[in-house]
């Protein structure tokens, strides 16, 4: 099965947030899929950490290093769809590349985001709950 996993979930996985074990079991054997905009949100997310003294350089690198192990795969965004989903959700588009990702591909979505949660839940997208 496909699934759509966000940045924050693949965040929680890399620093060892309390979700971390779920996730691993949810998408364990399963193909994880998510917009090709994922790297600069990781590399922005732990910037933000290094800036707020969450974690120091070398922690946010071996995060990164981690990151780049895990089997994403990539797929293009419809971002006229993305843009609607935006406005109609009231999100950011970063938001809305998972939800238009998760609605073409047919996939159950995977995030910790409530916000996000919420708006998919609206368009009828399938949540994998944590």
């Amino acid at each position: 099965m496909d699934i759509v996993i966000d940045t924050s979930a693949l965040l929680a996985v890399i620093v060892g947030e309390p979700e971390r074990n779920r996730i691993v079991e949810l998408t364990s054997g399963h193909t994880l899929l998510g917009p090709g905009a994922i790297p600069w949100e990781v590399g922005n997310a732990f910037s933000a950490m290094l800036k707020h003294r969450r974690l120091t350089l070398a922690e946010a690198q071996e995060g990164l290093r981690i990151f780049q192990t895990v089997p994403l795969r990539f797929v293009k965004v419809d971002l006229a769809n993305a843009l609607s989903l935006a406005h109609q959700a009231g999100l950011y588009a970063y938001d809305a590349y998972f939800l238009d990702c998760a609605y073409r591909h047919a996939a159950p979505l995977l995030t910790l985001d409530r916000g996000l949660k919420q708006a998919a839940k609206n368009i009828g997208i399938r949540l994998l709950e944590v």
